[in-house]
């Protein structure tokens, strides 16, 4: 019979019937509460969040009072419509009127400036963008009337507004600091680009609006998810340590309905919507979506976190997303689909044999029509004097020409023997001279550090402006590129949070800043440079009227254009 080996009182070792001292039994180590393992988690999984203060939504709102003001004031001048405000403004106009885009008579827009609207006919007029952005157009005629220039401009001004807002709210949510976040609205709220056409009734601003959002929407999704993910692994990490207990498996639990991906998939809807390039924001939010999910699983500790992220979260992330955007697309056209009149709304009755049978009437001619707008607009080649590569907006190469006008009695409008009055849209040359070398900070981040609020930036640059370089041969412009305006202001803050000590992936947030550290003085000096880069070129982005050697010297680019 052998001998029982008894523990010792002191736990050192255990004493057999002999008498005889044999190896320390080790004690069986607890299992780790779900709490314990919880918290483990989150440090690996959660970014940083920046403290709760008043300061986390006042703050923004001041900076969006700013550009506010900046883009509120004189919003009426001038009285005549500017570049393309041509289209969208009587377009808008129309669609209040017929419920579709009809055409204009000779003349139209001098009369339409003078508030005589009666060139507009019931014929249907061929349009190349959706009719969304012309709705949010048609706003601002409903409130301040179609005799009134502001309002043919103040859905657009209320647009960069918000979008000044949302920068402020998403870069705070990045970057872990309210300080970062303020900083990233007043470069944008400082922008020439996006303060002309916050002030001009196009569609762009439109598009840059409903881009940001959805970025914000997916940057609330990958912390939520993270969050709901981090909580149900805690709890089946606890519960298969329980005897008689199993995990759920090696794919790791599923997270269920995540609406603030379907939030994004509506908010991408509305930006194709306004301009089909939002379909690039669509493409991209998607792998990065998944692209997050994929790392969020494996650094979970799911044990087939690849197959997860793609069969268990990509089909939802999927749903979520595409059906929704064009679910929501299809019902920006609901004014297209309910007026028969519209243009080639009745395409499929007049052409029964070129019929799709698989579709009804009404998508078939809806088809149809993108087909025609398709072609447009790839094959758009026609030369003008403004036109301007994608390579070089990152650094403002050739500005846009918005809007000259010639000035009466020019000593007494500004006390030269010539005067001018005219809109650029040329960005704040600090921010994008400066958000050029931010990029190359920023890619080298994402690249070398692997840092997902770096590729975050990026992801905006690849949706809003490498697309353009796939039509080498398309007329393009320069203001294009206020879509990616957004981005620029936060990469040039990335770099500026880097100087000031930027924190970690998953390190603490930025703590408050300390007055008499350098750096703070380098950035804020950057940021003075930004202000007083906007106060030089104000008159050129709001039809001031001003001598003709004053404007001269604001177009630094025509020295070599």
């Amino acid at each position: 019979m052998s001998a029982e080996v008894v523990p010792e009182p002191g736990g050192a070792g255990a004493v057999d019937a002999h008498g005889q001292t044999g190896p320390p039994v080790e004690a069986e180590p607890a299992p780790r509460s779900a709490h314990e393992i919880e918290e483990e988690l989150r440090g690996r999984l959660l970014a940083p969040r920046p403290a709760p203060s008043i300061w986390g939504w006042l703050g923004p709102v001041l900076v969006a009072a700013l550009a506010a003001v900046l883009r509120l004031v004189d919003l009426g001048r001038p009285h005549s419509l500017v570049f393309d405000e041509t289209y969208y403004v009587k377009d808008a106009y129309s669609l209040l009127q017929l419920g579709y885009e009809g055409r204009w008579g000779e003349g139209a827009d001098a009369r339409f400036a003078a508030g005589d609207f009666a060139g507009l006919t019931d014929s249907a007029s061929y349009v190349v963008h959706p009719p969304l952005g012309k709705w949010l157009i048609a706003a601002g005629l409903q409130v301040l009337g179609a005799e009134n220039a502001a309002g043919w401009r103040l859905g657009t001004a209320v647009a960069g507004i918000v979008t000044v807002f949302l920068v402020a709210r998403l870069a705070r949510r990045l970057f872990a600091s309210t300080l970062l976040g303020c900083t990233a609205g007043l470069f944008l709220a400082l922008d020439g680009m996006h303060i002309v056409e916050s002030r001009i009734g196009l569609l762009d601003v439109f598009l840059c609006l409903f881009a940001v959002a959805a970025f914000g929407a997916v940057v609330l999704d990958r912390e939520r998810s993270r969050a709901r993910l981090v909580h149900l692994t805690a709890l089946d990490l606890a519960r298969s340590a329980q005897p008689g207990e199993r995990p759920t498996g090696p794919w790791g639990p599923r997270l269920g309905i995540r609406w603030w991906l379907v939030a994004a998939g509506v908010l991408c809807g509305l930006a194709i919507g306004v301009k089909w390039s939002g379909a690039y924001v669509l493409a991209v939010l998607g792998i990065l979506t998944v692209a997050w999910d994929l790392s969020a699983r494996r650094a979970a500790g799911v044990r087939l976190w690849a197959a997860a992220g793609l069969l268990r979260d990509g089909p939802g992330a999927f749903v979520s997303l595409v059906p929704v955007a064009a679910l929501t697309y299809l019902a920006t056209w609901t004014s297209w689909f309910t007026h028969p009149q519209a243009y080639q709304r009745q395409w499929a009755a007049e052409h029964p044999e070129s019929q799709r049978p698989w579709l009804p009437d009404a998508l078939d001619s809806l088809l149809e029509f993108h087909r025609m707008v398709w072609q447009f607009h790839t094959g758009l080649s026609t030369p003008h004097g403004y036109e301007a590569g994608p390579l070089g907006w990152i650094v403002q190469w050739r500005p846009t020409s918005f809007f000259w006008g010639t000035v009466s009695d020019p000593e007494i409008a500004c006390g030269s023997e010539r005067c001018v009055q005219a809109i650029t849209s040329v960005g704040n040359p600090v921010v994008w001279w400066g958000g050029a070398v931010a990029l190359v900070m920023v890619t080298s981040a994402a690249v070398l550090l692997r840092d997902w609020r770096a590729w975050t930036v990026l992801s905006g640059y690849a949706a809003l402006w490498l697309p353009w370089f796939l039509y080498p041969d398309r007329t393009t412009f320069t203001f294009y590129a206020v879509a990616f305006a957004p981005f620029v202001a936060l990469a040039l803050t990335y770099a500026v949070g880097m100087l000031l000590g930027f924190p970690a992936e998953h390190g603490p947030p930025l703590p408050p800043p300390r007055w008499r550290d350098r750096r703070v003085w380098v950035a804020v000096a950057l940021v003075v440079l930004v202000a007083a880069a906007a106060v030089f070129f104000w008159p050129v982005w709001t039809a001031q009227v001003m001598p003709y050697d004053q404007w001269h010297l604001r177009m630094w680019f025509q020295t070599w254009v």
